[in-house]
């Protein structure tokens, strides 16, 4: 169960005592009490690229759908295919609002018979279920798995030697967004080869008990706990959008560079798609692109981008890159600025700083 927190509204994961064990700096985080970092932002980065590290995300919004072919009605509310979508195999998607606006991306791994699971991110949780259940079938059967399970996320290259010899399956046979159910410990455990980071790596939902037990084995073992610190900095150079800051109920999935989540082909209709038929034919006002910095300035959210000294754009997202030792971010401009090589400035405490757009992902892992 969730440990009540001291701090008025907010919450805990079953997991907190072990960040205090741990000596953990907190920090509020989507209504919940979260580490930002154990040993220091760029030790977490780091180990992650190079060997293992372990995030737990169970303040993330966990639903169950069973019933009334919820994957038919979820169809209907994104703007990528699900026909092809298999048991064992997930889809990264968009929930998308009549306007085309991004409502929360999520993960939808489909499982036997017609049970859906649902991740989706904290801040939206709530807003999530009430327009999920505006939509699907009475017939459905929700069941969300906040209080009830712990789910942790495993990432690096090392991450499936270290996590094999505690699970009663072939690891290997595990490939990329492809998951199953498993026992860890004897405890049966929902296991996707999914992740936040760029790496390869583990997402393992589990009851409380038995996810506390494999956080203490894995950490006994040398795993190096990871806060909300390093999990930003990981997914920023794999130019892994966040939700709130590089996408948000104003901007599309083709202003936000999800144009490969778009099958306008391949699927009939769904909320938002004349918006997005709209914009694939005429062009969009605005490209979320990636930016280097030239120098040692750091592009902050918000920060104001520019063109030969006239405000085009602004940043979502950014800060230093640990792996590739310059300073990055995301930002919105227009579409003819949004070429690789393009020169453009940013605006930091008053000064313009000269900056390029740059192909993304900036990290790819070997």
């Amino acid at each position: 169960m969730t440990v009540p927190s001291s701090q008025p509204g907010l919450r805990r994961s079953p997991l907190f005592s072990r960040y205090l064990d741990l000596g953990a700096k907190l920090t509020p985080f989507s209504g919940w009490e979260m580490p930002l970092q154990f040993q220091g932002i760029r030790q977490e980065h780091q180990a992650v690229r190079q060997q293992v590290g372990l995030f737990d995300i169970s303040h993330m919004g966990k639903f169950v759908l069973q019933g009334g072919n919820p994957l038919k009605t979820l169809q209907t509310l994104v703007p990528s295919d699900l026909s092809r979508l298999k048991p064992g195999k997930a889809r990264y998607t968009v929930l998308l609002n009549p306007e085309g606006g991004i409502l929360d991306d999520l993960i939808i791994y489909r499982q036997e018979g017609e049970q859906v699971v649902l991740i989706v991110n904290a801040a939206t949780k709530d807003a999530d279920r009430e327009w999920l259940q505006a939509h699907l079938p009475q017939t459905t059967s929700w069941v969300d798995d906040q209080d009830e399970h712990v789910l942790l996320a495993l990432q690096g290259p090392q991450a499936q030697p270290v996590l094999q010899p505690l699970v009663n399956t072939d690891l290997a046979q595990l490939s990329f967004f492809s998951h199953r159910q498993v026992q860890v410990f004897g405890h049966p455990a929902f296991i996707a080869r999914t992740g936040y980071t760029g790496e390869d790596g583990f997402e393992i939902m589990l009851a409380s008990e038995a996810g506390q037990h494999l956080w203490d084995s894995l950490i006994s073992e040398g795993v190096v706990p990871c806060g909300l610190g390093a999990r930003d900095t990981l997914r920023l150079e794999a130019a892994l959008p966040l939700y709130g800051q590089d996408m948000t109920a104003e901007t599309t999935p083709l202003e936000a560079g999800l144009d490969w989540l778009v099958h306008l082909d391949r699927k009939g209709d769904f909320i938002g798609r004349e918006r997005l038929e709209q914009q694939a034919s005429q062009g969009v006002s605005q490209r979320l692109v990636g930016v280097q910095m030239r120098s040692r300035q750091i592009a902050r959210h918000d920060y104001s981008l520019f063109h030969e000294g006239t405000p085009i754009g602004r940043v979502t997202s950014g800060g230093p890159s640990p792996s590739l030792g310059h300073n990055i971010a995301l930002g919105y401009v227009p579409p003819e600025l949004s070429s690789p090589g393009q020169a453009l400035q940013v605006q930091i405490r008053g000064k313009l700083y000269e900056a390029d757009v740059v192909k993304t992902p900036f990290y790819r892992r070997p």
